[in-house]
């Protein structure tokens, strides 16, 4: 079974950009659909952003449509998250997850399962 590794969270200030990862231990099948979820304190979980490995055809929330980019390489078994334009709000932890042998990606976080430890992403004014 695939395991995944989150990395890249940190602290910075707004406008600022932070680039995630999401390292998978085995090797991503092409019907595969890996997210980008977020949790701040005190709230629901919430999905950014999705990618189906096997066309690349991609979901972003509204509130991070043209600031944050989903994107893949396959040659590091690797999915990416480029924040850009942060804001304070954005502020929370940071998990990526993966549905297998699926044809199309789900924006609930129920219909993944399995999940990385998270990173924190902490965004200041």
């Amino acid at each position: 079974q695939v395991q995944l590794v989150e990395s890249g969270g940190g602290s910075v200030q707004a406008g600022g950009s932070l680039r995630l990862s999401c390292a998978a231990s085995g090797f991503i099948s092409s019907n595969n659909c890996i997210g980008w979820f977020r949790q701040a304190p005190g709230k629901a979980r919430e999905t950014i952003a999705t990618i189906y490995t096997g066309g690349g055809d991609t979901y972003y929330a509204d509130d991070v449509k043209e600031r944050f980019t989903i994107s893949q390489d396959n040659s590091k078994n690797t999915i990416y998250l480029q924040m850009n334009s942060l804001k304070p709000e954005d502020t929370a932890m940071y998990y990526c997850a993966a549905a297998s042998r699926v044809t199309r990606c789900s924006i609930f976080a129920r219909d993944y399962n399995v999940w990385g430890q998270g990173t924190q992403v902490t965004v200041s004014s």
